[in-house]
């Protein structure tokens, strides 16, 4: 294929959908182990580094946890010298409070910087530059990721610089309903848009190596024709003036490898979700602008609502298989983290515009659907323990790879910290005092201080606590945020709310991804599962066979804590009441009418709710054109069999036959072949053809001509 120079045009469909001509641009897998930087980009003005953020958070934090060591080796050392368990609760509690005390520090430089009020990037008068918006989708909806992608084009057209980019659906699907779904809502988007809309469609045969195995087939196909490239998921939106000014911004900026957005989330309604919302519109940019300030241009990526130099990104993010077997060997997980980090360590900058707006997401409906998202997340962090240690990376990347592995460390520590209080506390109920170890012959009980434990705790709930307290205080002083989640007083509320119910949460939440970390351990690959989206509430059965160690364990620990000590009771009892009512809460999370009541009331709101972003409305109003289309609805082979014009058109989207070795054998499509033959009806296929074989079945044209023939 001839190589093609970034920013030439592509051809424009002919007759029938298609593919532009290639332009590959290679992916060379790089070596973690070694790396000479003889590849590197130098950039063209040396960059400042924001030492003196990174002291605050870093020292500071240091500072921190030192001070809360010491009065924690206090609090255990009133007896004495500290004994072994003490000394165990102690390392504990710095592992775990140093997790949050970076996130105190981080949290009060980003409230720093928030209350200086920087300008917004503003939209640009011109482009000189190609993108490609690249919408990857795994079996998602088809009505609402069709309907995302047509209300981005539509935004980006109406600036008047709709011609510097070109849109690509990105399919790895591996259901058979969700392809030609796919497929019959992009040929209706494409005859409504016409060819000039340039909106390409791709289908992958194989989804290997998931979302980065999708992303680099387009690079090393099409990567050529596009300077950079936008990468969303099959849940983002973003404004026109979001997408054009990242573009713009991009131009403007030729070291900049990545430029990553905040996205806020939107369009949800369950209880759960609600919350999620809320904590991330009122706490997160606190959380964000800290992040941004100290990472300066040596930041992260977080997969999606993100802008991307492609030269940049084939030159070094060719991703390498991991020595062994999963869950901490085969393919990178959490590959953006990955993809960072090699970007910047051939000296492209890695960036984040926190304020610029028009950025969003959507996230999962309840407990249970964080939690399996969680887990895949839990495996890729925990897997960069393999990766943290390669060659050439930037200090400030390896940081970002540390604190995602303790995030979900944190987990499991915190647990371990509650049973050595616990068995600390039988210790002391149980242990004779020893009448010879203190001064005069009295006798000496092993016990804490109570009032340092007392003031520790203070201080452990104020660092906890003090990033969502700072989000509040900005929100509060910024009118338009103010007014729109109803006011200062619901504003609080909101805020108390979302801090009670995520107390409620968090036991649950920790023993879950404690489970998760053990299981990774134990060398249990998680997988990849479509993530669910939509508000539909989980059974109650499922609820309860996911939970039922949960409530079992809570009530257990409750007895023991009770049967030790009233005050080890009470000290633990937030954490046994989310433990006890762990089912009712997962099943609580998941509910649409608890959030739409507490929308009814105007609590947890967002300013994006009480107005909601043009490119959301108009999305809304497409899925449900999309729904009333029933693109979600129907069967694939009933669909290519009532409708020869989209059997046309799937077998022109399939790539080139390629031939299979003498002798080798696919069973799936065999099998196929072999029940479509023998079929009188599609309703025969229906039901004798198995997932798999449905899904061989549209692989092969001469078994989809059989089946239109039915």
């Amino acid at each position: 294929m001839p190589q093609l120079r970034p920013g030439s045009d592509p051809a424009p469909y002919a007759a029938g959908p298609g593919l532009p001509p290639e332009a590959p641009l290679a992916m060379p897998v790089q070596d973690l182990a070694r790396w000479d930087g003889a590849s590197a980009h130098r950039p063209a003005r040396p960059a400042r580094s924001p030492w003196l953020a990174r002291l605050w958070v870093f020292g500071g934090a240091t500072a921190l946890t030192a001070y809360g060591g010491w009065q924690m080796v206090q609090t255990v050392s009133v007896s004495g010298s500290p004994t072994a368990l003490q000394l165990v609760l102690v390392v504990l509690f710095c592992l775990t409070f140093s997790w949050i005390t970076l996130a105190f520090t981080s949290g009060l430089l980003g409230f720093a910087t928030l209350l200086r009020r920087g300008s917004t990037p503003q939209i640009p008068g011109a482009l000189s530059t190609r993108s490609a918006v690249l919408m990857p989708v795994y079996n998602e909806a088809t009505a609402r990721t069709f309907a995302g992608v047509e209300a981005m084009h539509e935004a980006v057209a109406a600036t008047g610089l709709g011609r510097h980019f070109d849109w690509f659906i990105l399919s790895d699907s591996t259901q058979a309903d969700a392809w030609i779904a796919e497929e019959r809502a992009y040929l209706d988007l494409r005859d409504r848009l016409g060819p000039e809309a340039r909106l390409y469609y791709r289908h992958r045969p194989k989804n290997h190596h998931r979302k980065a195995g999708n992303i680099g087939d387009f690079v090393t196909r099409w990567g050529g024709h596009y300077d950079h490239m936008l990468v969303l998921d099959a849940d983002s939106l973003m404004s026109g003036s979001a997408i054009v000014t990242l573009a713009a911004a991009m131009e403007a900026d030729p070291d900049a490898g990545i430029i990553q957005t905040l996205p806020l989330i939107i369009n949800r309604n369950t209880l759960f979700a609600r919350l999620q919302q809320f904590a991330a519109r009122i706490y997160g940019p606190v959380i964000a602008a800290g992040l941004s300030a100290w990472s300066g241009r040596d930041g992260n990526y977080w997969g999606h609502n993100a802008i991307i130099r492609t030269h940049a990104f084939a030159s070094s993010c060719g991703l390498p298989d991991l020595p062994g077997k999963p869950p901490f060997g085969g393919h990178v997980l959490s590959h953006d983290f990955v993809e960072a980090a090699l970007i910047r360590r051939a000296g492209w900058a890695v960036y984040m515009l926190h304020r610029l707006p028009g950025s969003y997401e959507e996230s999962p409906p309840s407990l249970i659907d964080v939690a399996v998202r969680d887990r895949r997340w839990a495996q890729g962090n925990l897997q960069h323990a393999r990766v943290i240690g390669a060659s050439g990376l930037h200090p400030a990347t390896r940081q970002h790879f540390a604190t995602g592995i303790a995030g979900y460390l944190a987990s499991p520590l915190w647990l371990l910290q509650l049973v050595v209080g616990i068995l600390l506390v039988l210790q002391t109920a149980t242990e004779r005092p020893d009448y010879f170890g203190g001064a005069g012959f009295s006798p000496v009980f092993p016990r804490f201080d109570p009032v340092r434990a007392l003031q520790l705790f203070g201080l452990t709930m104020a660092v906890l606590l003090a990033p969502k307290i700072l989000g509040l205080v900005l929100a509060l002083l910024d009118g338009r945020v103010r007014r729109a989640c109803g006011g200062s007083g619901r504003l609080i509320m909101s805020s108390l709310v979302e801090i009670l119910l995520s107390a409620l949460v968090a036991p649950v939440a920790m023993v879950i991804q404690s489970g998760s970390v053990v299981s990774i351990l134990l060398g249990r690959d998680t997988g990849w599962n479509p993530q669910r989206r939509d508000d539909g509430s989980i059974p109650l059965r499922d609820i309860v066979v996911r939970h039922r160690w949960h409530m079992v364990l809570g009530l257990v620990a409750g007895i023991a804590a009770f049967a030790i000590a009233t005050s080890l009771f009470l000290w633990m009892s937030p954490t046994i009441l989310g433990l006890v009512l762990a089912i009712p809460i997962s099943w609580a999370s998941g509910q649409l009418g608890l959030g739409l009541a507490l929308k009814d009331r105007r609590l947890l709101g967002t300013p994006e709710e009480a107005a909601p972003p043009e490119i959301a409305l108009r999305a809304a109003a497409l899925t449900a054109r999309n729904t009333a289309l029933g693109f979600d609805a129907d069967d694939a082979l009933a669909a290519l069999n009532a409708d020869p014009i989209l059997a046309k058109a799937h077998d022109r989207m399939l790539p080139p036959g390629q031939s299979r070795p003498r002798g080798a054998i696919d069973p799936d499509q065999t099998l196929a072949a072999a029940k479509i033959c023998e079929a009188e009806t599609v309703a025969e296929a229906q039901a004798w053809l198995s997932p798999k074989e449905r899904l061989a079945l549209l692989h092969d044209r001469a078994l989809v001509d059989r089946l239109v023939r039915l």
